[in-house]
């Protein structure tokens, strides 16, 4: 029987394992990353279908810069192809397809690709799938920070005007609800600089299980967690009852 209890508007996911299930698998890691991308699928279509209206996949991180050039040569490639391959499912599938993080440092090709594939999808008024790409939480709360200092600078905006709304409104999730659920796959318990503000008050679920891996009975398995919870903001359990 298909999940039919309550789902977060906004579900972020950090997508770990893939070079350790290759390895596992006595394969290169680079093929983690493809496996990788059948689960993108798949938890990109369960969540449409489950009515999530937000899927936010930390897909490249700043630190991921880092790794060995071979491994982040094919993890560009396998961008370039998924962005390709999936463009017309994605229009097909009611798809809003969205970009976070230093773009500029990608790959032109796969600038180009992001850019095409998202006028290409503007119009869909289904699931908004979120890539955090070259992305890392601190630089973004800096550039938020630097963008305000900005508008202070001209003068169109008075310092004491700055509050947790205004600041929200000059990062890269502007517009977007914060996530609901967070799901951390292969078992590490850290966020990794990954939307750091965003996810203040997000609720966590961590699963052993490897991404390449990941599939319907264990998104289900984390949404059912993520329904059992009560998600009280500050507030007592009783407050939460009591109110209308």
């Amino acid at each position: 029987m298909a999940y039919d209890g309550p789902v977060p508007r906004h579900l972020a996911i950090i997508m770990d394992g893939n070079g350790r299930w290759a390895q596992a698998q006595g394969l290169p890691r680079e093929r983690g990353h493809e496996a990788g991308a059948d689960s993108v699928r798949e938890i990109l279509r369960i969540s449409g279908e489950l009515g999530i209206e937000v899927l936010t996949l930390y897909s490249f991180s700043t630190e991921n810069w880092k790794r060995p050039v071979g491994e982040v040569r094919a993890l560009m490639g396998l961008l370039e192809r998924y962005l390709s391959e999936e463009r017309e499912e994605l229009r097909r599938n009611n798809v809003r397809l969205r970009a976070i993080g230093q773009i500029d440092r990608l790959p032109l090709a796969v600038r180009l690709l992001l850019k095409d594939v998202g006028r290409y999808t503007a119009g869909n008024t289904g699931i908004q799938l979120v890539l955090a790409l070259s992305y890392g939480g601190r630089h973004e709360l800096v550039e938020a920070a630097k963008a305000l200092a900005r508008r202070v600078q001209r003068g169109e905006l008075k310092v004491d005007a700055i509050d947790e709304d205004a600041f929200a409104g000059h990062l890269a999730t502007a517009g977007l609800p914060d996530p609901d659920l967070l799901i951390r796959t292969s078992g590490e318990h850290r966020l990794s600089n990954f939307l750091p503000w965003q996810l203040a008050y997000s609720e966590l679920y961590v699963t052993d299980v490897h991404w390449p891996e990941f599939r319907r009975p264990h998104l289900e398995e984390a949404l059912a967690s993520y329904g059992k919870r009560e998600r009280r903001f500050g507030q007592t359990g009783a407050q939460l009852r009591s109110s209308p």
